[in-house]
């Protein structure tokens, strides 16, 4: 299968192909917040102890790092088709070891797992944006992404939903079959692409140390998003406490409902890859910082715990959600911009640099919580995009 050309011999990527390629990375991605929202009950079951319960989310993210800064950039020189097919096919072995787990060990094994194999929803962006034209990779990057975004916006209240009703194992196996079947309907559809690169792997990690020296717009990029994805993943690991707290007493169905309404902010990033195509990266860079920065500062200046109150939070989540979807896609228009010869490369090191700083966001959160409460979470939400902006407002044109 190949993408088809118009008469100027611009590529064209079948609008199937677009949608189904955003369809499986939110599949793929889901899988790395899916035992976000049931680590108690996991933890429990398995008989790991409380102070230990944070290594069911920690060990999948580490996983996914490592497939990041290891995996990812084989798409550089490793037939991309078969890259994809193998990372799930690992995924689907370590989901269903998952789902029949009963002791620790083997279940924080398979998390790692897979970790390591959902950065298949990383190969096939950039696979993305080989197949598409110059003219229209910003809205193929974009829709895709939306695609990834909303996969890991409605994976907390979708295990939460099957969790409810069908014990948690019922999750992971339902994901097991998913990525299996994913995996064969890929192998069926995508097209081959083989990297004209010829690197040995060793050199081809050696060499990611100097692209991150020498290519500025990543390390620009990668900051950005950085410190807006802490804020993302400080807001989303704290506001479950606040929802079901003594001010709102919000179930576990009332919270997964919460989630699903700030899922709207997806749309965010279809728009910012056609602002992107347009020419318009910079500000539309600034808008969404801003509007990062509005969405924690909203529930800071009105505080309610009425229905008011709930209504703020909602227009927090969805602000947030748009201002990291915009900025996301627009770091990746930009980075994919460059020569493809090194376009996994500089995904994996993009993901990976701003993964952490969600893990940090993450860590903190808890921490901010408990010592100081929801202002704290706030406070330092704000601190974290402003940050962004002061080294934004550095950027020339």
């Amino acid at each position: 299968m190949t993408t088809l050309k118009n008469q100027t011999n611009e590529k064209i990527i079948p609008s199937w192909l677009i949608l189904f390629l955003a369809v499986a990375c939110g599949v793929i991605a889901a899988n790395l917040y899916y035992a976000q929202p049931l680590v108690g009950i996991i933890s429990s079951s398995i008989g790991l102890s409380a102070n230990s319960s944070g290594l069911i989310v920690t060990l999948t993210q580490m996983g996914y790092v490592a497939g990041l800064l290891f995996i990812v950039p084989m798409g550089d020189i490793v037939e991309n088709r078969k890259l994809v097919v193998s990372s799930l096919l690992l995924t689907g072995v370590a989901l269903a070891i998952t789902a029949v787990s009963k002791q620790a060990v083997l279940f924080l094994m398979a998390s790692f797992a897979i970790g390591i194999g959902s950065v298949a929803a990383q190969i096939l962006v950039p696979f993305a944006s080989y197949l598409a034209s110059d003219s229209s990779r910003g809205r193929v990057v974009g829709n895709v992404m939306s695609g990834l975004l909303l996969g890991i916006m409605l994976s907390r209240p979708l295990s939460s939903l099957v969790a409810e009703f069908l014990g948690w194992h019922a999750v992971f196996a339902l994901s097991a079959a998913a990525i299996i079947i994913l995996a064969i309907v890929l192998s069926k559809v995508l097209p081959q692409r083989m990297p004209t690169a010829d690197t040995r792997y060793a050199a081809l990690l050696g060499s990611m140390w100097y692209l991150l020296r020498t290519t500025p717009i990543l390390r620009r990029r990668a900051a950005y998003h950085a410190f807006v994805f802490a804020s993302f993943s400080l807001f989303w690991t704290t506001v479950p406490l606040l929802l079901s707290g003594p001010v709102f007493h919000f179930s576990q169905i009332d919270i997964a409902l919460f989630a699903l309404v700030g899922v709207t902010g997806a749309i965010a990033a279809p728009v910012a890859g056609r602002l992107a195509d347009r020419g318009w990266t910079k500000p539309a860079t600034g808008i969404a910082l801003g509007t990062v920065i509005i969405s924690m500062l909203i529930p800071l200046m009105i505080r309610t715990g009425s229905i008011t109150g709930i209504v703020i939070l909602v227009v927090s989540a969805i602000l947030l959600d748009a201002g990291v979807s915009a900025n996301l896609v627009l770091g990746q228009r930009a980075l994919f911009s460059l020569s493809p010869e090194i376009r996994s490369r500089l995904n994996g090191l993009f993901m990976a640099i701003f993964f952490f700083g969600g893990a940090i966001g993450s860590a903190i959160g808890g921490w901010a919580y408990a010592t100081g409460g929801w202002s704290a979470v706030l406070w330092i939400g704000i601190a974290f995009p402003i940050t962004a902006v002061l080294y934004f407002a550095t950027e020339k044109e």
